[in-house]
């Protein structure tokens, strides 16, 4: 049953990386469709008015995941007569280091801005908001300004259609379907499992009709799911209000999370219990032994008193998904997706109940190695939160360990007669094992980024010929380099550039300058068009090319068409802009 629980590994991992919560610094991951890949500037940063009095303004912001904002591009004001603001007070952000811009501090999720006013009059006015932001996958967005009316007129919210009273992100339909799946394989642990029986003839109490034992089931399963949903809720109001994204940045929060995920895991790996404190839980259970099983009321109750009578293998996830609800800041969401989860864990009663125990696998060691997963799931947390403040080579050498943990675990170094099932994990153990020393060699050469163990700066690069570059800034300047290429029989590389673009700077050193690339530039007409001012004609000729933003790398034949298949959006590797070389050449 091992490739069971490898499944069951990779989903679990869903919901965590679909929330965005190993999203990492902007890396080279490979070229990018600008109309997939990228979100506009105002559904990836979403801005709303959360308090407005004469003397103080609460804005919001909520970053989508994988998307972060700059502190020291932030900017305020209003032009409006007798009304003056004072010094925006920003939470602690997210320390980054840059090779061009030394240290900057960036904020993701949710960022409350508080704006001291002086408004004596309580006069209606219009505030300014400017900032910038980019995308971990490598795109800079140019500055944003947006508008909002503070008074008697309507406040303008970050987006079209945007919900500024729930202040948090969208919940997609996928992330419920996720955290269903992962109450699902909560149920199936060696200590909830054999409670099926137990639980289902408490709460029918001799009911034998099929439509009675539904509604019984289902009686307590929706207010046990309830349950879960009013703890998610609280959680995540609990983390916006206190900001807690921002303050899990520093080593004092972060250390103590990631500790106590360890132990989360230790639990889950059976070393111990994790329990509600005794005299609390004695009362519970005199409670849920008054309910009289056989009636809805008595079913509800059972299920309301059960979802804080969780049971050792369910509380640990529980509270690890608790921990990173708070951290959202999105009560709506952490809502919907612990109401998700306790449906999915209640979802085998209600078809126990009914008479489909048949369905249900039987139990077995296979029910200890789901649980071993879950403990796997929260030390890869554990190592996620402890990445942000360890020197990124000695972070991959901790993915490393785990990953070989992992295959042990796995049976990648028991070569003994085996099973077939057996034999396929195994192969997957071997996988990580692999990994694993791909990532000890790469952390001893100084290389951080657990999805490229073994990357290394590009050795040998020649430095490109900056004469061959035309930089131009207006898109006069850009038409008259389409004319001269046209009129020369050249081709024209493009390429999007701004000083506050990160991404920009690493391929113009890591691509450009590389000695398998440089060469094959020779042939193009190279036009570097600077967005760094971000003025209205720069950013029309941005929408005109369905841009968002740099870096952004286009290519057009000698009648100065664009290519289409060839066009690179966001950071990109070496290797990958090769390939769009070889597509570039197919089409001249």
């Amino acid at each position: 049953m091992r490739p069971v629980l490898i499944l069951l590994f990779a989903l679990l991992l869903l919901p965590t990386a679909q929330a965005g919560l190993f999203d990492r610094q902007p890396a080279a991951l490979g070229t990018l469709n600008n109309s997939g890949d990228f979100l506009p500037v105002r559904e990836a940063f979403r801005l709303s008015l959360v308090q407005s009095t004469p003397t103080q303004l609460k804005l919001r912001f909520v970053a989508a995941p994988g998307y972060y904002l700059y502190r020291h591009r932030f900017q305020f004001n209003t032009a409006t007569s007798g009304v003056s603001l004072g010094e925006a007070q920003l939470p602690a952000g997210e320390q980054k280091t840059d090779d061009y811009f030394g240290e900057v501090e960036v904020y993701y999720g949710v960022l409350d801005v508080e704006l001291p006013v002086s408004n004596p009059d309580d006069l209606p006015f219009s505030l300014r908001v400017t900032y910038q932001g980019c995308a971990d996958k490598g795109l800079c967005y140019p500055p944003e300004t947006e508008t909002l009316a503070i008074g008697d007129a309507p406040v303008t919210s970050g987006a079209p259609g945007d919900d500024a009273a729930t202040g948090g992100e969208s919940v997609s339909l996928r992330s419920i379907a996720l955290f269903f799946l992962a109450g699902l394989g909560l149920t199936f642990t060696p200590c909830v499992l054999p409670m099926l029986p137990i639980l289902s003839g408490v709460v029918l109490r001799g009911q034998t009709s099929t439509g009675r034992s539904l509604v019984l089931s289902l009686a307590y399963v929706l207010p046990m799911a309830a349950g879960f949903a009013v703890l998610g809720a609280l959680m995540g109001q609990f983390g916006a209000e206190l900001n807690l994204q921002a303050r899990l940045q520093s080593p004092w929060v972060l250390v103590p999370f990631a500790l106590f995920f360890v132990v989360f895991a230790l639990a889950m790996f059976g070393l111990f219990d994790l329990r509600l404190p005794q005299a609390l839980s004695s009362r519970l259970d005199r409670l849920a032994n008054r309910a009289r099983g056989g009636s809805i009321a008595g079913a509800a109750l059972l299920g309301t008193v059960s979802s804080l009578l969780v049971s050792p293998c369910v509380s640990a996830p529980l509270a690890g998904a608790l921990l990173y609800i708070s951290a959202s800041g999105d009560a709506l969401g952490g809502g919907l997706k612990l109401f998700a989860l306790g449906l999915g864990m209640g979802s085998p009663l209600v078809l126990f109940a009914t008479g489909g125990s048949a369905l249900l696998p039987k139990g077995g060691a296979w029910m200890v190695q789901v649980r071993n997963a879950f403990g796997v799931l929260l030390l890869a947390v554990a190592v996620w939160m402890l990445e942000r403040i360890l020197p990124g080579p000695l972070a991959l050498a901790l993915w490393g360990t785990l990953a070989a943990g992992t295959a042990i675990f796995l049976g990648a170094l028991e070569f003994v007669p085996k099973s077939t099932p057996r034999k396929l994990a195994q192969l997957a153990g071997l996988g990580l094992l692999v990994y694993a020393l791909s990532a000890w060699i790469g952390a001893l050469q100084g290389a951080d980024d657990p999805l490229r163990p073994l990357s290394r700066p590009l050795a040998g690069a020649i430095a490109s010929d900056s004469e061959q570059w035309q930089t131009v800034s207006t898109p006069a300047q850009l038409q008259q380099q389409f004319l001269a290429a046209k009129q020369a029989g050249q081709p024209l590389l493009l390429d999007w550039y701004a000083d506050w673009c990160i991404s920009c700077k690493v391929i113009e050193r890591e691509v450009f300058r590389d000695a398998g690339i440089a060469p094959r530039l020779s042939e193009y007409r190279l036009v570097r068009f600077d967005i760094t001012e971000s003025n209205a004609a720069q950013r029309a000729l941005l929408d005109r090319y369905r841009l968002f933003g740099p870096p952004a790398v286009l290519f057009f034949d000698r009648q100065g068409k664009e290519i289409d298949a060839a066009r690179v959006v966001g950071e990109v590797d070496a290797r990958a802009f090769a390939g769009k070389l070889d597509d570039a050449a197919g089409a001249l």
